[in-house]
């Protein structure tokens, strides 16, 4: 399973007028019947997983290019056009309470394909496994609130979901292709665009931190009630995880451990918001009693979230010496290269089949005259 990218796109809040609407239903249709026919449904999800394609393809049907409104405008006409019993393709999920859905609809889905009982708990773990890693694991200040879960007939699926942040009013779109690889956390990227890299992303999903995923299972197993030693104070003299962020918030050193040891803290002193209340450690103890084989399964337990997440990774940097990425999982791809040569020149000859191949599927739409024109003439000023 692979990741193929995310963009950053800044909050809309208009919506589309339903005579655009149904003109974007109709031609999302015609052009995704017209790459079903020519390359097939995997075809089709691996274009669905580029963020690149994916942009290209919502200012075909006459979205704006650079708003949030993108995601759900784009994967909402393509859920109202696609028939899984015509095209073999279902779009399952979608924004806000639409998005806890997606499980119960897979389950609908699988019985209509004829997916076996395993076949069926893979791809509704792998759905709920993309959004925890893109919500908990990478921790990049965007909280999910879409999810859009693209499954063919033959058990292929993409994943196209978005997180807000709520500060800069940013959304981040995260794109997912499955593939024969099945690592969900050992860095599944191939190509990541945004226009803005954090300073600092608690990346858990990254092949730097697996030491740590395997400390965090392991505090686990071992019986988490010795985690609360590090929280709370017994004696006047004891040091504490949060006394280290009292350091980086008032330039202090408490203990003159940061003297004796080479360890850099997060600027963010929120990295650990939490003190294991009865409440928290409930949750703790009763993944102790679970008894998690590995990192995917501790992460998939009800309650396992951000906050514990990233208590597991700090106590690991701390008292085991093991630190996790913090880099934002952020890396950029460019499909025909630049027009200064960065990071090459473009390739023409890609280009302009690029543009053919756009061009000819959208005359074969079944589309009339004048949506077939109107279509090429916002290619055109695209691409100008």
């Amino acid at each position: 399973m692979q990741r193929k990218g995310i963009t950053n796109l800044p909050l809309h809040t208009d919506h589309t007028p339903p005579w655009l609407w149904k003109r974007m239903v109709k031609l999302s249709g015609a052009l995704t019947e017209v790459i079903l026919e020519e390359y097939g449904q995997k075809e089709f999800l691996n274009r669905i997983s580029n963020p690149y394609w994916f942009q290209g393809f919502s200012c075909i049907i006459g979205f704006d290019w650079h708003s949030s409104g993108t995601t759900t405008t784009t994967c909402g006409a393509l859920r109202a056009s696609l028939n899984p019993e015509e095209h073999g393709i279902a779009v399952l999920g979608g924004k806000g309470k639409n998005s806890i859905k997606t499980p119960n609809q897979i389950n609908q889905i699988s019985d209509y394909f004829n997916f076996s009982e395993k076949t069926k708990d893979e791809l509704i773990k792998s759905s709920k496994l993309s959004a925890k890693i893109d919500n908990s694991c990478i921790q990049d200040s965007y909280t999910l609130y879409q999810h859009n879960f693209f499954l063919t007939e033959k058990g292929e699926w993409a994943v196209v979901q978005q997180g807000m942040n709520l500060s800069n009013k940013y959304a981040r779109r995260y794109h997912w292709m499955s593939t024969d690889l099945n690592d969900f956390l050992s860095d599944p990227h191939t190509a990541i665009e945004c226009d803005k890299k954090n300073d600092e992303t608690l990346n858990m999903a990254s092949k730097k931190s697996e030491e740590v995923q395997k400390i965090s299972v392991d505090l686990i197993n071992d019986n988490p009630a010795h985690l609360r030693t590090y929280f709370r104070r017994k004696d006047p003299k004891q040091t504490l995880l949060s006394d280290f962020f009292d350091f980086n918030k008032d330039n202090k050193d408490p203990t003159g451990f940061l003297k004796q040891k080479s360890f850099t803290m997060p600027n963010h002193h929120e990295v650990l918001d939490m003190d294991l209340s009865d409440r928290e450690f409930k949750v703790l103890k009763n993944a102790y009693e679970l008894q998690p084989e590995d990192y995917s399964e501790l992460i998939s337990l009800k309650g396992i979230g951000p906050k514990k997440i990233r208590a597991l990774a700090l106590i690991s940097d701390l008292v085991y010496g093991q630190e996790a990425s913090w880099e934002d999982p952020v890396k950029y791809s460019f499909a025909h290269g630049g027009k200064d040569g960065f990071p090459y020149p473009v390739d023409k000859e890609v280009y302009d089949y690029s543009i053919d191949t756009i061009k000819s599927s959208l005359k074969q739409a079944k589309l009339s005259d004048k949506e077939k024109y109107d279509a090429i003439k916002r290619l055109n000023k695209f691409i100008n």
